[in-house]
């Protein structure tokens, strides 16, 4: 399956807004709770809080 990227924007207020159906490829869903967080390389992470919780429990990382 080819994916095609989505292009969004940083506002003036630091607001990003990510397209629906982006959000549904990963899998999240209207109310899901989400971690973001700096990879370190320029990439932002999303992540559902509980996902990143058990990792971090059970794996000490994100």
């Amino acid at each position: 399956m080819i994916r095609e990227p989505a292009e969004v924007s940083v506002e003036p207020d630091g607001r990003v807004e990510l397209p629906l159906g982006l959000l549904a490829e990963a899998g999240l869903n209207v109310g899901d709770d989400l971690l973001a967080f700096s990879d370190g390389d320029g990439r932002i992470v999303l992540r559902r809080a509980s996902d990143a919780i058990d990792d971090l429990l059970n794996h000490g990382t994100l």
